[in-house]
């Protein structure tokens, strides 16, 4: 009887490539973990540092520094990063070699509200607390102002965000206690009046060709008011 030499070779290559991938995966499944590797995404400054990440891992791990990856619950971990309030999204993994990887992506603040309570607006119109690490440099927001009712201050301050004049110009949104909006402009005396965020867009634009004539008439000294309130007009208070 013939012996196939090369259907044995074969066999026993393929039985060596099973073992090799199972003693692979069994010794990759118990790796220990080491201490976490942070890795801030996006545009936003340092509100919430590494250390404050690598903190709220280590304590969701209960305090143990290496643990088999096999036990490890990375969706535990995601939600512990994202119920941070600094924290927008977050993404928790491993690497090959045991290295505890997470993806920081921070709320972006838009607005400062300054009154009995000092905290930010973010980017997506919610609650964000001042950093100990870093102030951002965003309109103030005074008056009346209620933090599950945001959504009008949102607009405005949304709308000075994405707007290259108003950025430069705006230093604080006000909201009177019967909710009417102002604006206060830097180095200017006069407050502007908005009403409401209705018609916000054409305001705004009312707002920067009266601003553009007075500047240029040198004019822009000798009002109190500027109220924004009607249709295609407006209406000026002098000193």
């Amino acid at each position: 009887m013939k012996i196939n030499w090369n259907y044995i070779k074969i066999s026993v290559l393929l039985a060596l490539v099973i073992f090799l991938y199972a003693f692979a995966t069994d010794r990759n499944s118990a790796r220990n973990i080491s201490n976490p590797q942070v890795e801030f995404i996006g545009e936003s400054s340092s509100y919430i540092t590494n250390e404050n990440v690598s903190k709220l891992l280590i304590v969701n791990l209960k305090g143990v520094k290496k643990i088999p990856k096999e036990t490890l619950d990375l969706n535990g971990l995601e939600n512990a990063l994202k119920s941070h309030p600094m924290v927008k999204k977050a993404e928790v993994y491993v690497t090959v070699n045991g290295t505890l990887k997470a993806k920081i992506e921070q709320k972006t603040p838009i607005a400062r509200v300054s009154t009995n309570a000092s905290y930010y607006i973010d980017s997506d119109g919610f609650y964000m607390p001042l950093s100990s690490n870093f102030s951002a440099r965003v309109p103030l927001v005074t008056g009346y102002v209620e933090k599950n009712n945001l959504k009008s201050i949102y607009t405005v301050a949304n709308k000075i965000k994405e707007d290259e004049f108003l950025k430069k110009h705006v230093i604080e949104i006000h909201q009177g206690n019967n909710r009417v909006l102002y604006l206060k402009l830097r180095q200017c005396h006069f407050l502007v009046q908005l009403g409401n965020v209705k018609n916000l867009d054409k305001k705004i634009n009312n707002l920067k060709a009266f601003y553009q004539k007075n500047l240029k008439e040198k004019t822009l000294d000798t009002y109190s008011k500027v109220n924004l309130q009607f249709d295609n007009q407006v209406v000026c208070t002098k000193i």
